[in-house]
């Protein structure tokens, strides 16, 4: 048996039955077998996943690293192996000035996890640069290429979470940036910005995360825990009414987006504690494993207890961001309750 603390940055008290890792191309066709031969799940850092049981199955360890760049007269084409860290990649944009992710600096994970949660920060979203996603199909054994528009991108959400979720690999992901620039200062902090560059949205949005995430390194956490909820404009008018400071953000038509964070911190839980397990004291958006002992019963328990307050308060569900694992591969939140207290 394996510990999974190492492998996943919420580091609960947790084991697999096995690891392998997928350090080429070629080393595929082991991850075929090992779907033929009984369960397994595929991660990068383990920044969205948490092993709330322990795991019968193999975790795949993905390692493909690479970058190639490509230009013509209007576009940056960067394609990116899978298993590069997200904002290490971030950061050679920046130094090759091809600018666009700069407002998604230091979201923890790898560049093959972008697609599947569509990964977004103060006012954007990784699929405007998406070109295409690169995969191994485990069922033909073959490399498949997926356009932008298929990879059927939403809030937090892709095909890769849906159709695609049981059968791929992603290898690599193939970029798009326009060489003509526009800073995306929209929301706070950044709008208090005047006429920054790339390099200064990166280093404000660095500054705020340091101040307002933990690192994971010394306690553990996957970052924002729960999504912005989205609810009608009718359910967000009548809560702006009644709190005129509750951020909100047009989504479509028919519905705003709100800020869980503000959610959960008015509703009194910034810094609440259940044990092992806490509401982060300077961002209510993340939960932690603030002693380093915490085991997927606690975490359970303190999630729910923060949907739960929320929903009483103000009629909003909270759904959780993040990737639950439980004794044989991923599981539902609405099921966690009965699988681990039975």
């Amino acid at each position: 048996m394996f510990s999974t603390k190492p492998l996943h940055s919420f580091h609960l008290s947790s084991v697999a039955n096995n690891v392998a890792e997928i350090n080429s191309i070629d080393d595929l066709s082991c991850l075929k077998e090992l779907t033929d031969s009984g369960e397994y799940i595929v991660i990068g850092e383990g920044s969205n996943t948490i092993f709330v049981e322990n795991y019968m199955g193999t975790i795949v360890l993905n390692k493909l690293v690479g970058i190639e760049l490509e230009e013509t007269k209007d576009h940056f084409y960067v394609s990116v192996s899978s298993g590069n860290n997200w904002n290490d990649f971030v950061v050679w944009c920046l130094s090759n000035k091809i600018y666009g992710l700069e407002n998604l600096a230091l979201i923890p994970g790898t560049v093959g996890a972008c697609p599947i949660q569509n990964i977004g920060a103060y006012g954007v979203e990784v699929k405007k640069f998406i070109d295409n996603v690169e995969y191994y199909d485990l069922e033909s054994g073959q490399i498949c290429t997926l356009d932008n528009e298929l990879c059927e991108f939403g809030y937090r959400d892709s095909i890769f979470k849906h159709d695609l979720k049981f059968n791929t690999f992603i290898t690599k992901v193939n970029f798009k940036f326009p060489k003509t620039w526009q800073p995306q200062v929209d929301y706070a902090p950044l709008n208090k910005l005047t006429n920054p560059s790339a390099n200064e949205i990166y280093d404000k949005v660095c500054e705020v995360r340091a101040l307002k995430l933990p690192d994971p390194k010394t306690i553990g956490n996957a970052g924002s825990f729960f999504k912005n909820p989205i609810v009608s404009n009718k359910k967000a008018d009548e809560l702006i009414y009644q709190y005129e400071d509750l951020p909100n953000y047009h989504f479509n038509s028919t519905s705003k987006k709100l800020a869980a964070g503000w959610l959960i911190e008015k509703a009194g839980l910034k810094g609440f504690s259940l044990g092992n397990v806490a509401v982060h004291d300077k961002q209510a958006l993340v939960l932690t494993n603030h002693t380093g002992n915490a085991d997927g019963k606690e975490l359970i328990e303190l999630a729910s207890y923060v949907m739960k307050t929320v929903h009483d308060k103000f009629g909003v569900s909270l759904e959780p961001e993040v990737r639950f694992i439980g004794k044989h591969g991923e599981v539902k939140f609405s099921e966690l309750n009965q699988n681990i207290y039975g």
